[in-house]
């Protein structure tokens, strides 16, 4: 995601305010949004008129293209509303107005709404979660942890930009679950301690756990959301694709929008984090 137009801004404002609307916010609930959206600093609603309010909250933010991505997946996502999907599909609808001169567009993938581009004739396109170094960095607390995962973001880079789509899936699966593993070390140590979930009948040890294991962990520890967890398995299958003996059985036939596919999750799942560790 780039850095959006003042007018779209302002728009959006007025589309996530409501005023007047269906999906109305009052200003506590404005506050509440960008919490819930792991808005930076502390926002506090000031009294003075809600678009405005809000509309200044997300200008200072502009350039912080995570943040921005993160609030319009929270006001497209159905755990925002009593309705459900019915009026979270409404406001997409008209988050999405505002954003198709931008050539952006939130989708609803795998029950989770992400962030992507418009390509010709209308088509979604997902790309790499925005500022992905700063947001890996940001979680990781170890630098040489860190510059490994890096490394192997580049790695995956590298082979997508030259059509190696296979080994760049496997690189977004790898990436992944260098990263659950890293949260789980410097962030739970009750976690870490103990033994992870039966694998073949046995409980494992935390360097043998494989990435089903710490998907379900992270999960069981709230650290992302039902919707995330599921969405993940999917990125694990694809990653399984490292053995030759299963793609030649399957003969998926990956290309460049079957990597977009692999980002759509690890977008769902940062946001999580970052709600729930900062």
């Amino acid at each position: 995601m780039h850095s959006l137009d003042s007018k779209t801004l302002r728009r959006l404002a007025e589309v996530i305010a409501d005023i007047g609307g269906p999906y109305e916010r009052k200003g506590w609930e404005l506050e509440e949004l960008l919490r819930g959206a792991a808005w930076p600093g502390e926002p506090e609603y000031d009294g003075e008129a809600r678009v405005p309010w809000l509309l200044e909250e997300m200008t200072a933010r502009r350039d912080d293209h995570a943040a921005i991505e993160r609030l319009l997946c929270r006001v497209c996502d159905p755990l925002e509303y009593d309705e459900g999907a019915d009026a979270a599909d409404a406001v997409r609808e008209a988050v999405n107005e505002k954003l198709r001169p931008e050539g952006l567009v939130i989708s609803q993938i795998g029950g989770r709404p992400v962030a992507g581009r418009l390509g010709a004739g209308g088509a979604v396109q997902m790309s790499e979660p925005p500022e992905l170094e700063k947001r890996l960095r940001a979680l990781v607390q170890d630098e040489k942890t860190a510059e490994v995962l890096l490394n192997r973001l580049e790695e995956t880079r590298i082979c997508a930009s030259n059509g190696a789509y296979t080994l760049a899936i496997i690189g977004v699966g790898s990436l992944m679950e260098g990263l659950l593993l890293t949260i789980l070390r410097e962030r739970d140590g009750e976690a870490w301690a103990e033994n992870f979930p039966r694998r073949q009948g046995k409980l494992v040890k935390p360097d043998q756990v494989s990435l089903h294991g710490l998907i379900e962990v992270m999960h069981r520890k709230q650290l992302i959301e039902f919707d995330a967890k599921d969405f993940m398995h999917r990125v694990r299958d694809f990653r399984n694709y490292v053995h030759p003996h299963r793609e030649l059985v399957d003969q998926p036939g990956f290309d460049a929008d079957s990597v977009g596919l692999c980002w759509a999750p690890v977008q769902a799942v940062l946001n999580d984090l970052e709600k729930r560790l900062g």
